[in-house]
């Protein structure tokens, strides 16, 4: 089964009273899968039985959130790793540095390798709509874009670097807007919020907060 996609059409124009539309794509969830049905699943896969994958489950949980909030580096079996991340204010004064200065408290996850190859590789389903909420066109992954002389993808110089004016690309619902808007990604110390809010420790490729 691929990954189902939806390719919405939204105003991307950052100037009040100024429209600028454009396909922004966002996930489509199917649903969400609570514990039991993991593990109903786990213990039909492994021929264990379901009290057994339980436990497991349990006792897994349980030392992950233990060492995570203790500030390690937790591995998740088969997924990645999770650690503890935060963003606080920034002030110039060290004397007024104190735990009150913390505006948000997270779990990072990182995925390993494996889980991006996957992600990578499974076929890609994306339905688009027009910004009246009409369904305007399907699109597979073999799908090429009409008129697409450049299907390695990539800028006309052939570095594979894509740069995109004012709106860049936008992830989730549609809100935040990388490359060109005012969040920045990427590298370490993320700013946040204009520069009031800064994130420490770095961010790892392909982490997600949580």
């Amino acid at each position: 089964m691929g990954i189902k996609v939806k390719a919405i059409e939204r105003n991307v124009a950052f100037e009040k009273g100024k429209q600028k539309w454009a396909f922004v794509m966002q996930a489509d969830l199917y649903s969400q899968l609570n514990a039991s049905k993991v593990i109903e699943e786990a213990a039909i896969r492994s021929g264990l039985p379901k009290a057994v994958i339980n436990a497991g489950w349990t006792a897994i949980g349980d030392v992950i959130a233990a060492w995570a909030t203790e500030g390690h580096s937790v591995a998740v079996p088969g997924l990645g790793s999770l650690r503890f991340g935060l963003n606080s204010t920034a002030v110039e004064d060290v004397n007024k540095v104190s735990a009150n200065l913390i505006t948000r408290r997270y779990i990072i996850f990182v995925p390993n390798t494996e889980i991006k190859k996957e992600l990578e590789e499974t076929s890609v389903s994306i339905t688009c709509y027009d910004r009246n909420g009409k369904v305007v066109k399907q699109v597979t992954s073999t799908d090429k874009p009409s008129g697409d002389d450049n299907p390695g993808g990539g800028g006309s110089d052939g570095t594979g670097s894509n740069t995109e004016g004012g709106g860049g690309n936008t992830e989730g619902g549609g809100g935040n807007i990388e490359g060109g808007g005012g969040n920045t990604e990427g590298g370490g110390g993320n700013t946040e919020g204009g520069g009031g809010n800064t994130e420490g420790g770095g961010t790892d490729s392909g982490d997600v907060g949580l």
